[in-house]
């Protein structure tokens, strides 16, 4: 493999269960094209996994100028030692100037991990990019997403970022793209410490929160973790993925990969239903990009009404079994 390019900018896609690049790989493609066209330099995209030729080439007729492959049965769930491995090596090989990265629980988990390793640093969380003076200038939201601010790292090759999934618009088809180049996968002991053996799908409605249509998000108001089969009750009938706030998270009703806000995941959904949930700023930066929000909540001065498209102030303990009852009549 040849040095791409000093101004070269090398973007990271994800592939999710069903073996198609994750919408957020064409958000982080959008981010990277901006940068590659202020520098003047190529669009790079590296897929790693098992089987994930056609995810690239997907990548490719959205835009990216080069594709690289590590397609090895040992990268089988892509564990966060093994894509920390993949991405230092190839950084290595291809020398580019700036390297994005998905700011999904994986991202965020191996991007710091490349950093150290390349003795660089990486901007996190990021909202926006953009290049002054040849280098970049990452935007992120900081104090609960009250304030952004530019992070720059000078002298820093390459600089690295993980860029928040909703923020850019996503990349779309334009041609056939280049075909994909493979790439040595050169991996120690270490990075194998950790395999995947199995992945158990949920049986019913979206399990990744990120791709949903729509998300119901359930908080401290539906007062016990029992209660929250009225969240996922409704969720089923809206073929929507099942989201909660820190809350509840930390109270032990629900698992850390349904987190969403500030210390979990971020969603833009068609629709989010917010239920029992107050509307804390931390819970609302995961959540507020949605295109429709619907907030259930008892209380009129709950701070999730400001943020809402339709709000309604009542019991949800009544509200949400009547609503889920009438989705389920019309859609029978």
């Amino acid at each position: 493999m040849t040095d791409t390019g000093a101004g070269a900018v090398l973007v990271v896609g994800e592939v999710g269960a069903d073996g198609a690049a994750r919408p957020v790989s064409f958000e982080v493609l959008t981010a990277g094209r901006r940068v590659a066209n202020a520098l003047g330099g190529p669009l790079v995209a590296l897929v790693m996994g098992v089987g994930v030729g056609e995810a690239a080439r997907s990548l490719g007729a959205a835009g990216a100028d080069r594709l690289l492959v590590a397609d090895d049965a040992r990268l089988a769930g892509l564990t966060t030692e093994a894509a920390s491995a993949v991405l230092a090596h190839t950084i290595r090989e291809v020398a580019p100037a700036v390297v994005l990265v998905p700011g999904t629980t994986a991202g965020r988990d191996y991007a710091p991990r490349v950093a150290a390793r390349l003795g660089v640093g990486v901007a996190a969380d990021c909202v926006d990019v953009a290049i002054e003076e040849g280098e970049l200038v990452a935007v992120r939201p900081i104090l609960g997403g009250r304030v952004q601010t530019a992070v720059r790292m000078p002298g820093s090759r390459p600089q690295m970022a993980t860029i928040r999934p909703a923020s850019f618009e996503a990349a779309e088809a334009t041609g056939a793209g280049p075909e994909p180049e493979p790439i040595a996968v050169d991996l120690a002991p270490n990075d194998l410490r950790v395999t995947v053996r199995e992945t158990t799908a949920k049986e019913a409605g979206p399990t990744n929160l990120e791709d949903a249509w729509a998300v119901v998000g359930g908080g401290r108001g539906l007062k016990e973790p029992d209660n929250f089969k009225l969240v996922e009750e409704l969720a089923e009938v809206l073929d929507a993925a099942v989201g909660a706030t820190r809350a509840v998270v930390d109270a032990g009703w629900r698992p850390h990969h349904e987190q969403i806000g500030q210390t979990g995941r971020t969603v833009a959904p068609r629709l989010y239903v917010a239920v029992g949930v107050s509307g804390a700023i931390q819970h609302n930066v995961g959540m507020q990009g949605s295109d429709y929000i619907v907030a259930i909540n008892r209380d009129p001065d709950a701070p999730i009404f400001k943020i809402a498209s339709f709000g309604i102030v009542g019991d949800l303990f009544e509200i949400v079994p009547a609503l889920t009852a009438e989705l389920r009549a019309a859609r029978s």
